[in-house]
């Protein structure tokens, strides 16, 4: 090669000096428009010039501009082995090679013989386990050649640095003192140099795994050794980066980051147990005896271990419960006495630091289970407005009324032992004085269903989708096609699907018919679910215990309740089986409707007495709220219905006042009739209705 170091350095010059002014086009635009006759030097060609160039550009970063790649090349040139190719430097010097690759060098020629047939990977392979097998003696020898050449290796880099001193960038180190290291970290330290002098052909990763897991096993006092070495270095780290802060004041360093513990949770209870620090107590009496059961129950299985705890904790008297709560509350100041003891063994940061964990404890407790807290966040007050309150139990109203009276006879007690104390008087009451206190609580559920609606979750789901002909015909055949074809479901619908194209317009009749009351099924739920709320609410009924049922209105009402209890009608659509009822209630004489219509006034006459009685037994609590509901129906029935304006004063109070008990009846009917299908319900509502379209004509021929 006749390009010297200066030749080529020379070229690059003639280069700079040709380019444009304003270079700031690509490089290869440049190099493009770059007159190579006039970079041409000495015996070099414009033609050879370029053909160096493009030799010297294939070493250096591409993507710039021509200028910025004619530095780099400079630097390049100068000093070719910079950075990362200093291992191609001819004078640096080879690293040795590892006891294992010396013995694959040795042993590789001798079974590639033997085994001809064998890949590189399987005589590798056969190498690295022949390798292990080998016993420690013959090992030892792999071992020492390399640890000599290694010895010589780096006495040679240390020749070669002083050589080239240019070619070796040393990193300028931190000042920074080194942060000091976990109890862990200065373990794992010392233990690593032991286990390489054993085994100093091992990898990093052969190291960890056989260190990582004895950390773990250490007993608590070898790892307290370790945590007393890393909480002195702790301290001679904060003293010396204290100093290094001061003489430092532009490098804005907090103290936050140096006052920071190098120990985790698990290593400070574990110095504070050797220290002396007394173990927390149970928190109330349920959680002693739990620890105490526990302790007996290492057989149960942790899941059902609370079950049981609960069960016992049950069935001790309240005497035994009692003995547990001063047993609580003696080892809770038997805490506190030990615990002052053990601040006053400490220096004044480390007080400070047990001080502090005892306050986050007590706090985090206290926002837990204390109601102020939770009534003073804001997060929990918005989410209580949007969600309905739970309606007070009778036992809560109960001991609400005694509280004040208790906490005037007996100002010695604590909240929780007047609460205790409540619920055992609640308990001792008799029936007829707990059903007052249940009447009001059923009282006040009422409201609240009234207030927040309790159907929502029942308006918010959509009715099921309309099926087609093919699919209803499809749900009644499906059986025997996949019997016919074993099961298998993809050939049994094609077949299905085949068949039901070759059918005739007659044979799909019955099935469209099936589609097109789906259909209108479907647009009826649909309806009924967009319907507004208080038309929902106020046809659900509140159920009394022990109230009579009501009785049938009129004759029709009697018949019709008659054949839809009996399920003479059951095979028959909902439509089709009001319209039947009707056509049999004016195909039958006079007198046997006279017959049905004395049947339901003995029966409203025998409801009446039955009411009567059924009221008297009653609270007055109870009675009010019987009363109140009753009104409240009628009232919110009136305001859907509406008034007639084509109907007079008179017939049209009277139609109301039917409607109302024709509906509690339907009701009533409802949910007596557990055998019948879900329709007998409307079907009784049409009903009712066709009983007040013949009353109404009934009155008009009356009148005429």
């Amino acid at each position: 090669d006749r390009w010297s170091q200066e030749d080529m350095l020379t070229l690059l010059e003639c280069m700079k000096n040709n380019l444009p002014s304003n270079d700031g086009s690509k490089f290869k635009t440049t190099e493009s428009h770059l007159d190579w006759e006039k970079v041409a030097f000495k015996d070099f060609s414009g033609e050879m010039c370029k053909m160096k160039w493009m030799e010297i550009s294939n070493e250096v970063r591409k993507f710039r501009t021509l200028t910025e790649l004619i530095m780099d090349a400079e630097e390049h040139v100068k000093n070719p082995y910079k950075g990362k190719k200093l291992k191609k430097h001819p004078d640096f010097p080879k690293k040795p090679l590892t006891p294992y690759f010396r013995f694959f060098m040795e042993k590789r020629a001798k079974y590639a013989k033997l085994h001809p047939e064998m890949s590189n990977l399987d005589l590798t392979k056969i190498l690295s386990k022949k390798y292990k097998e080998l016993p420690e003696k013959k090992k030892m020898k792999y071992i020492q050649d390399f640890q000599r050449e290694k010895q010589e290796f780096e006495r040679n880099l240390a020749r070669f640095r002083e050589d080239h001193p240019d070619l070796i960038q040393n990193a300028k180190k931190s000042d920074v003192p080194e942060k000091p290291k976990t109890p862990q970290q200065l373990w794992y330290n010392h233990e690593k140099k032991i286990y390489l002098k054993v085994r100093p052909d091992a990898t990093t990763k052969e190291v960890k795994e056989s260190l990582g897991k004895q950390w773990s096993q250490l007993s608590d006092k070898k790892r307290l050794k370790w945590i007393h070495k890393a909480l002195e270095q702790r301290k001679e780290y904060e003293e010396i980066m204290r100093d290094y802060i001061q003489k430092h004041p532009e490098l804005n360093i907090s103290e936050e980051g140096i006052t920071r513990s190098t120990l985790t949770k698990a290593e400070r209870q574990l110095k504070d147990k050797f220290d002396g620090r007394p173990t927390k107590p149970p928190p109330n009496s349920y959680s002693l005896y739990c620890a105490e059961l526990m302790a007996n129950m290492k057989d149960v299985p942790s899941t059902e271990r609370m079950v049981l705890c609960s069960q016992q904790w049950k069935l001790l008297s309240q005497k035994e419960k009692d003995a547990y709560h001063k047993k609580c509350d003696q080892k809770k100041k038997d805490y506190e006495i030990e615990l002052l003891r053990f601040l006053e063994s400490l220096p004044e940061e480390e007080q400070q630091r047990v001080l502090g964990e005892e306050k986050m404890l007590g706090s985090n407790r206290k926002g837990a289970t204390s109601p102020a807290s939770k009534k003073s966040s804001p997060e929990t007050g918005k989410a209580s407005s949007e969600k309905p309150k739970r309606p007070i139990s009778a036992m809560f109203i109960f001991s609400e009324e005694k509280r004040k009276q208790l906490q005037e006879e007996r100002p010695e007690l604590s909240e929780s032992e007047l609460t205790r104390l409540l619920a055992r008087m609640w308990n001792d009451l008799s029936e007829k004085k707990k059903a007052k206190y249940k009447a009001r609580e059923a009282a006040m559920k009422a409201q609240s269903e009234k207030k927040h609606g309790s159907d929502k979750e029942e308006r918010g789901k959509l009715p099921e989708s309309p099926k087609t002909a093919e699919e209803i015909w499809q749900q009644s055949v499906i059986g025997d096609y996949l019997a016919r074809f074993k099961n298998d479901r993809g050939k049994a619908l094609k077949a299905m699907e085949a068949t039901w194209n070759n059918m005739e317009k007659k044979e799909k009749l019955m099935w469209i018919k099936k589609a097109a009351e789906d259909q209108k099924r479907y647009e009826r739920e649909l309806s009924e679910m967009r319907a507004p709320p208080c038309s929902t609410n106020s046809a659900k009924k509140m159920k009394f215990q022990g109230e009579p049922k009501k009785p049938p209105m009129n004759g029709y009402q009697k018949f019709s309740q008659e054949l839809l209890s009996n399920g003479e009608l059951n095979h028959l659509p909902l439509k089709e089986r009001m319209v039947e009822i009707g056509s049999r209630w004016q195909r039958i004489s006079q007198g046997q409707k006279d017959h049905y219509k004395k049947l339901a006034e003995e029966q409203q006459k025998q409801y009446k007495v039955h009411l009567e009685i059924w009221l008297k037994s009653l609270s007055p609590q109870e009675r009010a709220a019987y009363k109140e509901h009753t009104s409240n129906k009628r009232k919110s029935i009136g305001k859907i219905r509406g008034p007639n304006p084509k109907m007079k004063p008179t017939m049209q109070s009277k139609s109301e006042s039917e409607d109302d008990d024709e509906e509690e009846d339907e009701e009533e009917d409802e949910d007596d009739d557990e055998d019948d299908d879900d329709d007998n319900g409307d079907s009784s509502e049409e009903g009712g209705d066709s009983s007040e379209s013949s009353s109404e004509e009934e009155s008009e021929d009356g009148d005429e």
